[in-house]
């Protein structure tokens, strides 16, 4: 009917050349339109046909252009993954222009990370943009259910594509999800024989996204997308679990061409497509260049790691060498002063704690380090690595380095808290519990300390295990925090990150000392742990203006500051030899 809709019948074998179809299929499919009141006997579309096809035509689109885009490291530093340029053209003006193109005008773009870089769509194309304030901590599943309301003859479209042709058309019949025919290891769903998109647990169709939605399946999915968003147990979800019923979608399959749409994830499938694009002339791939001698495109095999709480950081490959560049996260600049960071590794440089990095800008905080093979980090509930780990820990603090630069514990929880910038914490009672931590100052003071350099963020992920001549070494990374301090504090930092339980705690404290910790010192590491728990609690609370949230590690630093005051407060009192004395 679409075909007939554009082209006049000049026979059957015509009309099965361009729709694409058989011609068995092209005479089953006359005889039962014509039946139905949709062709006329000389095979032109009814007025019933009309209707129909002006019932069930596009309304309106939405594009989803609100999360990270992670795996665009490191052109997501300063660009969407929306606004990346193929061939002189932004892909989410193609997409536009391509909607544009066959009437589709209502659009609605969801936006989040770098809202305000999309602003201009508004006067240019007449959209509408509907801000996720939660696109860090929730998928795409969020940003549709903001618009469920608008979900009716609807596209619906991911921003990352570049499609050759146009995707779109002024006539839709049915609903479908689009699919290309190229095979993905990891797809999740495959095309059978009767065109169902059903599960696969291992290859199948790679999924472009674009869907179409006629209102019995859009209201389908406004139900189960509101029921799927309530609660937050799929937080991580894409929006396309509400299509699934059971093994397979509720849509049948649209396939396409491979060849007809790209979907750019990474910054390799970008200058795949566009060797040219403007958006491959990062910085960051410009210093690597630059530091290891190399052209840009002798920057290959780039592939993001796992995003750590300050920092992105990507892994790639010159010349048959691996690397790891760090890019700090944001608002790291307020946080970390990258000339004392740099000190710090001049201080600690062929003392074996930690590979030398191949570059360190302390302007920017770049740094760019050698890639160890076969890492493992410590795993916290392992007794042999608690005992190597602390071990290693002992070693660094009996060097007695000295830096410059202090890390303030107590002025560090007043600059967090400055940071809010008035705004109040999300805990009732902070203020009285921040009164208590510092309350624990004093006798921290009254302690004799061995000052030196300490790690600060010497937590369970920070200790690297890897594989050198044949032998399993350790080494401590992630130096940023690092000053000087009661070295003591690492083994309360330890312990807070791993969440330990209060004997996890005495244990830990007892593998530090080899079984010897003295009372006092052992109460001091209680007052650290609450200190450290509000430092953190504080560090969350500015990370969390800023989008990113991590969920219950936040609650629980700030219960750390709570309860270890409580224990700090009954060990002092029991060493005293004073009887019960109410606190808060």
């Amino acid at each position: 009917m679409r075909t007939l809709s554009d082209e006049p019948f000049l026979s059957q074998r015509i009309l099965a050349e361009v729709s694409g179809h058989s011609l068995g299929v092209v005479n089953r499919s006359v005889k039962n339109l014509t039946a139905a009141g949709y062709l006329d006997g000389e095979v032109h579309l009814t007025e019933q046909a009309r209707a129909l096809m002006d019932q069930r035509a596009p309304k309106n689109a939405v594009i989803l252009a609100a999360g990270f885009g992670m795996r665009m490291v490191p052109i997501n530093l300063s660009t969407p993954k929306a606004l990346l340029e193929v061939n002189g053209e932004r892909l989410i003006d193609r997409l536009i222009r391509q909607l544009h193109a066959v009437g589709v005008t209502d659009i609605t773009v969801v936006v989040g990370f770098m809202k305000d870089q999309f602003e201009y769509l508004i006067d240019e194309y007449g959209v509408e943009l509907v801000v996720n304030e939660a696109y860090a901590t929730k998928n795409n599943i969020h940003s549709l259910a903001l618009v469920l309301d608008r979900l009716s003859n609807t596209y619906i479209v991911p921003c990352d594509l570049w499609c050759d042709g146009n995707p779109f058309r002024r006539r839709e019949l049915y609903s479908w999800y689009m699919v290309s025919d190229l095979v993905e290891q990891e797809s999740g769903v495959r095309v059978n024989r009767k065109m169902e998109l059903v599960r696969a647990a291992g290859a199948g169709n790679a999924m472009v996204g674009i869907c179409y939605l006629l209102e019995p399946e859009a209201a389908l999915v406004r139900q189960r997308l509101g029921a799927l968003e309530r609660g937050g147990r799929h937080d991580d979800a894409f929006w396309e679990e509400a299509l699934y019923q059971k093994d397979r979608m509720i849509l049948p399959a649209r396939v396409v061409h491979g060849a007809e749409v790209f979907e750019i994830n990474t910054y390799e499938q970008l200058r795949e497509l566009d060797s040219d694009s403007n958006h491959l002339k990062s910085d960051a791939i410009g210093t690597i260049a630059r530091v290891l001698g190399v052209s840009a495109a002798e920057v290959t095999d780039i592939s993001v790691l796992k995003k750590g709480m300050t920092n992105r950081s990507f892994l790639f490959t010159v010349r048959g060498s691996k690397y790891i560049m760090r890019i700090p996260g944001e608002g790291t600049d307020q946080l970390i002063d990258r000339g004392q960071e740099a000190a710090v590794f001049a201080a600690i440089r062929g003392r074996g704690l930690c590979d030398d990095p191949v570059y360190l800008n302390p302007e920017n905080g770049y740094k760019i380090t050698a890639f160890l093979d076969g890492v493992r980090t410590c795993d916290a509930a392992s007794e042999d690595d608690l005992k190597r780990c602390m071990a290693k820990l002992r070693d660094f603090h009996a060097m007695g380095i000295q830096v410059p630069h202090t890390f303030d514990l107590f002025g560090q929880i007043t600059f967090y808290e400055s940071l809010w910038e008035g705004t109040p914490s999300v805990y009732k009672d902070y203020v009285r519990t921040r009164e208590n931590v510092f309350r624990l100052r004093d006798y921290i003071d009254g302690q004799e300390k061995d000052w030196c350099l300490t790690h600060i963020d010497a937590v369970c992920d920070n200790f690297l295990f890897y594989r050198r001549s044949g032998r399993e070494e350790l080494q401590l990374t992630d130096w940023e925090y690092a000053g000087m301090q009661d070295p003591h504090v690492d083994v309360a930092m330890f312990a807070i990150y791993s969440l330990y339980d209060r004997q996890q705690v005495d244990h830990l404290i007892d593998l530090y000392f080899e079984g010897s910790c003295p009372a006092a010192v052992r109460i001091k590491i209680y007052c650290y742990i609450a200190a450290c728990g509000l430092l953190w609690s504080n560090w969350c609370e500015y990370k969390r203006k800023l989008g990113i949230e991590f969920g219950a590690y936040s609650l629980r630093q700030y219960r750390y500051a709570k309860d270890y005051f409580r224990l700090a407060m009954q060990a002092m009192e029991e060493q005293n030899g004073k009887g019960e004395t109410s606190h808060d």
